[in-house]
């Protein structure tokens, strides 16, 4: 009975590159897939001067008469006697705003298309 052989193979040059071109065609594949993961759509409300309140969970901000983005909020309602408050001026998905005191997570931001 002959003992096994292992194997003397050692990863080459070549076995490297073909990781490096496997791992990026994943990562492009996945920006495809889920764009929204990679690139979330973020608005400046520095110069915002007012809001409208459009349902009890979707705000329109405006910078004078135009909008800049209407923002859905996460499990907290509002309406036209809210105070809105921002914690911060550059606000993307996944931020939080301060509705009536309570903060509340931006569940999707949209950009108006004026901007």
């Amino acid at each position: 009975m002959t003992p096994k052989r292992r194997s003397n193979y050692v990863y080459g040059e070549g076995d490297s590159k073909m990781l490096k071109k496997i791992g990026v065609l994943l990562s492009f594949s996945a920006l495809l897939l889920f764009p929204n993961l990679a690139i979330p759509d973020c608005a400046d409300f520095g110069r915002m001067t007012g809001f409208k309140v459009q349902d009890n969970q979707t705000i329109t901000f405006y910078s004078q008469n135009s909008p800049i983005a209407q923002v859905k909020l996460q499990h907290c309602d509002v309406d036209s006697s809210s105070k809105i408050g921002l914690m911060k001026s550059y606000v993307c998905d996944g931020d939080r705003v301060i509705v009536n005191g309570q903060e509340c997570a931006i569940m999707a931001l949209t950009l108006s298309s004026a901007q």
